[in-house]
């Protein structure tokens, strides 16, 4: 499916758009008069992007992510995934 789609276009083919952003990681931007108007995709992708603004917004949750991610590369943390293989989670 196209990236790209004029609103007329977007109109007709609704369902058949719902149905491929709710099984892709894809959006589509919708534009009238040859202008991007606004951006079509799954709410899972939504979510995501509104928590990764939300994070990034927090100047101090965004301190904390890069000092544990200096603490991994220093070896002084390990990381969750060798956790959960060591407790075979």
């Amino acid at each position: 499916m196209k990236k790209t789609m004029h609103a007329t276009q977007f109109r007709k083919e609704l369902f058949n758009v719902i149905k491929h952003l709710q099984k892709s990681d894809n959006e589509i931007t919708i534009t009238v008069d040859g202008q991007p108007s606004l951006v079509v995709m799954s709410f899972e992708k939504y979510e995501g992007l509104m928590e990764t603004l939300e994070i990034m917004s927090d100047p101090q949750m965004v301190k904390d992510i890069e000092e544990g991610i200096k603490d991994i590369e220093a070896g002084r943390m390990t990381p969750w995934e060798e956790v959960k293989k060591e407790l075979n989670l």
